[in-house]
């Protein structure tokens, strides 16, 4: 029994050393390491047909851009917006318009006039056939069957007794005075 308890302590004492010796660690990314941003890009549209006419150019090194975008309003202004941001001063933008802005007014539009003719249509129901019989019905009257009961009765029959085969007790009674 000793011996018993003295492995089962043992056994503990591993379970909780063991327990401690644990190191809980956790997962901690390393920060990545960007090269600064560095590019520049331009772009120009030109469609006389839908009156799409804008283009873009644009310069960045690090956390500075530069840059300016223009387009042709519906009116025919053309705007035109110089950018610039950084992290010292955020975005500032200083926007220009040259030309005048000219009242547009849509050519005037006069719907076609339909010229259908509606066909005519000749339709005549067909005459409507009924073809109807009334039922018929046969009833026969039930006929019933009928015979009276028939009784038979026997009266009964009753053996005679001689007086000698019955016998009758006898009692006796005391009177007393």
């Amino acid at each position: 029994m000793a011996a018993m308890k003295m492995t089962l302590g043992l056994a503990v004492l591993m379970i909780v050393e063991y327990a401690l010796a644990v190191e809980y660690s956790y997962y901690q990314a390393e920060p990545e390491h960007y090269a600064p941003a560095k590019y520049s890009f331009e772009y120009a549209v030109k469609d006389e047909h839908t009156g799409d006419i804008k283009s873009q150019h644009e310069v960045r090194e690090g956390d500075s851009v530069k840059g300016y975008y223009t387009l042709v309003q519906p009116d025919g202004k053309k705007r035109i917006v110089e950018y610039t941001a950084d992290k010292k001063s955020g975005f500032n933008a200083i926007v220009h318009y040259e030309g005048e802005g000219k009242y547009y007014s849509a050519p005037k539009y006069s719907a076609p006039v339909a010229t259908y003719v509606v066909p005519e249509v000749k339709y005549e129901a067909p005459a409507p056939v009924y073809k109807y019989e009334a039922p018929t019905y046969k009833y026969e009257a039930p006929t019933y069957k009928y015979e009276a009961p028939t009784y038979k009765y026997e009266a009964p029959s009753y053996k005679a007794y001689s007086s000698a085969s019955v016998h009758t007790p006898h009692y006796s009674y005391k009177i007393s005075t």
